[in-house]
């Protein structure tokens, strides 16, 4: 991959934190690294992103987990599959009092290990994971459970000219 799609591809991820819904909440990139293979989201408390009872909104909270799972596979497997998030589930674990924090890491073995899955399940797969929403000390906030669909896009058939 060149020098400058991987350019493009951090300052896309970057750009991300400006998107209304992430700059009204507080979601902001913290890092990427350069093969997109992890990436670490912050959500500041403020006083507009807090709840009725004073801690962080949780709409909020799972905003930060939303699209990175999806935005990185599409990234590294997406032209060969159609790939949406399909669903989520949270769970709360503790009030969210201050800054808190989540991480995104793929590797090459779960790469390969969804696209193994892929071919056994007919060209299509759901893959679940779990992320974990922790504040600066490590205490576990949230867990969101995310499932990610995959689907092999179909070959085209050539044009027929009657």
């Amino acid at each position: 991959m060149s020098n400058f799609k991987r350019f493009k591809q951090k300052m896309f991820f970057k750009l991300i934190s400006f998107w209304p819904p992430f700059l009204g909440a507080g979601i902001r990139i913290k890092s990427i690294s350069s093969d997109l293979m992890s990436v670490e989201v912050e959500l500041k408390r403020r006083f507009w992103n807090n709840n009725a009872v004073g801690v962080q909104f949780g709409g909020s909270i799972y905003a930060m987990t939303d699209p990175f799972y999806m935005l990185m596979l599409l990234e590294k497997l997406g032209k060969k599959y159609i790939i949406w998030d399909k669903a989520a589930h949270i769970r709360f674990r503790k009030p969210g009092r201050t800054k808190l924090i989540a991480k995104f890491e793929l590797t090459p073995a779960i790469l390969t290990q969804i696209e193994e899955e892929i071919q056994k399940g007919n060209g299509r797969y759901d893959w679940t994971k779990l992320v974990e929403v922790k504040d600066p000390d490590g205490n576990l906030i949230a867990e969101v459970e995310k499932v990610i669909y995959f689907k092999k896009k179909e070959a085209t058939a050539p044009a027929t000219w009657v």
